[in-house]
């Protein structure tokens, strides 16, 4: 479980900073902070699931858990764990401002991550 730990994560710090990236430039340029965050982790989500299922949740024979089951599994968490991202950074905008929210994404996106490795460990890569 501490190597899965740790290569979840790898691939999410690669996640969040493709998903930050793309969340602050779409909001820099006039994009509703919302649909910056859902396209944001649109992006984050596409690396993290290929990776995920390929290296950190890859089943004891060496092959990897790519199939319809666990993307129809990640498709429902995800839902849900941007649905709470996309509240918690509406809410952030609201009460700091854009600037400031670009600097709590990372950290509400971090809170999430640790619902997410529980699901993927134990539902999504099953």
């Amino acid at each position: 479980m501490l190597k899965q730990g740790m290569l979840y994560g790898m691939v999410g710090a690669a996640q969040l900073g493709a998903d930050w990236l793309a969340f602050v430039a779409l909001s820099y340029v006039g994009m509703s902070p919302a649909v910056a965050n859902v396209l944001g982790r649109i992006v984050g989500a596409s690396l993290g699931f290929v990776l995920n299922g390929r290296f950190t949740f890859r089943q004891a024979d060496g092959s990897s858990h790519l199939h319809v089951r666990s993307l129809s599994r990640f498709a429902i968490s995800w839902a849900t764990m941007t649905a709470l991202s996309t509240l918690l950074v509406t809410a952030s905008v609201s009460a700091l401002g854009l600037e400031a929210t670009w600097i709590t994404k990372p950290m509400i996106d971090v809170l999430l991550a640790v619902a997410g490795f529980v699901a993927s460990k134990y539902w999504i890569y099953r």
